[in-house]
């Protein structure tokens, strides 16, 4: 990872997902040892809750810059992620601890894994009308200008552009590039807006069951490789900088 990626945007992470075909058993005695087995090996992460919605999540407290761990247990996902991670070496030591022993103490295996993904994230803070900003950045001189950016559009309410390619003939290998905004119709109405982030996900994702497996470990550092490579090349040239640009340009309000 490039420490770049942290200096085109206000906050940057990574996380991953793996999602199985069957729900796990999250019974007591099974979390705590596979959270206890996380712990000896990334001891920093200290705090346990259990949200109302039944996710089970152990985290560390936000260290200066904000650095962050954590790890979640749903039925049907298992979720971990750094957020402001310094280097690529600490996340990928995360994955590797956790992917080595959550199908020993959680009871799954290949036969189990729909699909691993890892996502790079970059947050840009924008005080203002979300959407606006995304179709005036990328659909000026696009033909859809024609509805979103008309005379009679007053307001874009919803530009959210969602993109996504296959990286191998079998379409078992994806990405997509999606930027999220986060303006209710009410600041618009009122023209009082909160200061919230634009977010642009550049997602990369591995199907299993099309092609040859792979432990997950090999797949989990292939996708990163992935993932750095496109975010270096293509998210942050043609998706991120414009956007941190056209933010820079404009008062916010």
């Amino acid at each position: 990872m490039s420490a770049s990626f942290h200096a085109v945007c206000d906050d940057f992470y990574i996380s991953s997902r793996l999602f199985l075909k069957l729900d796990m058993a999250l019974e007591r005695d099974t979390v705590l040892s596979f959270f206890d087995r996380i712990r000896k090996e990334l001891p920093s992460l200290t705090k346990f809750r259990r949200r109302s919605d039944g996710c089970l999540i152990l985290e560390e407290d936000a260290v200066d810059g904000g650095s962050r761990r954590w790890l979640r247990l749903e039925p049907s996902c298992l979720r971990f992620g750094h957020f402001g991670a310094p280097d690529t070496s600490t996340v990928r030591r995360m994955a590797e601890v956790i992917l080595e022993h959550a199908p020993y103490h959680l009871t799954f295996s290949e036969i189990d894994f729909d699909h691993l993904e890892v996502v790079y994230g970059f947050n840009l803070e924008y005080r203002g009308n979300h959407d606006q900003l995304v179709a005036e950045t990328f659909y000026a001189d696009h033909p859809l200008a024609g509805f979103v950016l008309a005379d009679e559009a007053l307001h874009t309410i919803d530009a959210q552009p969602y993109l996504g390619i296959a990286l191998t003939p079998e379409c078992d290998l994806q990405a997509s590039v999606e930027v999220k905004s986060r303006t209710a119709t009410f600041e618009i109405r009122t023209g009082e807006y909160e200061a919230q982030p634009v977010s642009v996900y550049l997602t990369v994702r591995r199907y299993w069951g099309v092609s040859s497996g792979g432990s997950l470990l090999d797949v989990q550092r292939s996708l990163i490789d992935i993932a750095d490579e496109l975010a270096a090349a293509r998210v942050v040239p043609t998706v991120v900088n414009p956007l941190a640009t056209a933010i820079a340009s404009r008062p916010q309000g």
